[in-house]
């Protein structure tokens, strides 16, 4: 089993959608990162947990923890002129983008703010990518430890 933080802006989708989704569970579309894509296409795998992170936002942080119930499969969303996250380079027998299905466990209350996983950056989280300056990607690895830690912060 792998661990994952999920990167999400609460005004295009939030924990709470995805709470109010026919079995609390969606396609994590629209990502448009060469880097995410690949986590996405090739390391995410069903049973994987990950962090559900509101970013962007007045208090970021982690709102809640949500299973990969569907590996790695092509985002339809590319294809889909009307879609907000439409490729025109991306085509059905190449794809470019990849998506997975996700399934909320529960919510992180309350929320784990990005203020607190800073309170540890120098120890226990240290390496962590989504305290790194400069990193925007919406999919990053966690590892076991890290997952274990933020989890005892709860």
């Amino acid at each position: 089993m792998k661990y994952w933080l999920l990167k999400s802006e609460p005004e295009t989708f939030s924990v709470e959608d995805l709470a109010k989704a026919r079995n609390r569970t969606t396609s994590w579309h629209g990502v448009r990162n060469y880097q995410a894509r690949n986590f996405l296409r090739d390391d995410v795998g069903k049973g994987d947990r990950g962090f559900f992170y509101h970013s962007s936002c007045a208090v970021p942080g982690v709102v809640g923890i949500v299973k990969i119930v569907r590996a790695g499969y092509p985002d339809s969303t590319a294809e889909d002129p009307r879609s907000e996250y439409f490729d025109p380079s991306s085509e059905r027998s190449e794809p470019r983008w990849y998506t997975v299905d996700v399934q909320l466990e529960r919510k992180v209350e309350p929320p784990i703010t990005l203020d607190e996983l800073r309170a540890h950056a120098s120890r226990e989280l240290k390496n962590m990518l989504v305290l790194k300056r400069g990193n925007r990607l919406s999919v990053t690895p966690v590892t076991r430890e890290e997952w274990q830690f933020i989890l005892s912060l709860r």
